[in-house]
Formats: C-alpha cells, structure tokens, sequence
C-alpha cells in the first residue's frame, strides 16, 4: 500500500513537471511567434536609426532573446542596455544582429560586441 502511494506521488510530480516544461516552450514559442508577426505587419521597419520598439517592450524581447544561454544575467543586462537605446532586439536566441543595426554596430571598448 506504501509502494503505491510513492508510486501516485512519482508520477504526480513527473506529471506536474512535464506540464510546467509544456507551459515553458508554448510561452518561449508564443513571443516568438509574436515577435515574427510584428515584423511582417509593418511595426518592424527601422525609423530615423531606431527601432521599432517601444521601451515598455524590451524587457519580454530581452527575455526571449536570453532564455535559451547559460549566462541569462549578463545576457538580460546588456540585452536590456542595448533595446533602451536601440527600440530594437533581434529575432531568435542568437545572431540575426543585421535586423538591428545599431543593436549591431554598438561595440565595446576592445571592439567586441555590446549587445547579445
């Protein structure tokens, strides 16, 4: 009666597990997905060097941007730092910098790359 009640629970929490990764990949694909349908309607065209979003935007950008690298901190700080100034953040978890110039061509001091 004790193995079955450890059994109900395993599988409870391997359950519940399963459902929050589920919930995960549909939130990371939502923004994604979000993201690419503002580009195609027309709010993703650069205006006057900047971009095309609004700052109250970057933060979930940022996110999506960052949720896939083992340094989220750093990744979130300068992704941050760089949609303030830019109003733009590229597609995917990583490269597709040429969609935002100046997200592109922001450099740090020893000529690497700013934004992530």
């Amino acid at each position: 009666m004790v193995a079955m009640a450890k059994l109900l629970l395993v599988l409870a929490v391997a359950i519940l597990t399963i459902s929050m990764v589920e919930s995960k990949i549909k939130e990371t694909n939502d923004a994604e997905v979000q993201y690419q349908l503002e580009r195609v309607n027309g709010q993703g065209g650069q205006k006057n060097g900047k971009g095309y979003l609004q700052t109250s935007q970057c933060p979930g950008q940022c996110s999506r941007r960052c949720s896939q690298t083992q340094y989220k901190k750093p990744c979130l700080f300068f992704c941050q730092k760089c949609c303030q100034a830019c109003l733009c953040v590229p597609s995917g978890y990583y490269g597709n910098k040429g969609e935002c110039p100046c997200y592109n061509n922001w450099k740090t001091k020893r000529g690497g790359p700013k934004c992530p």
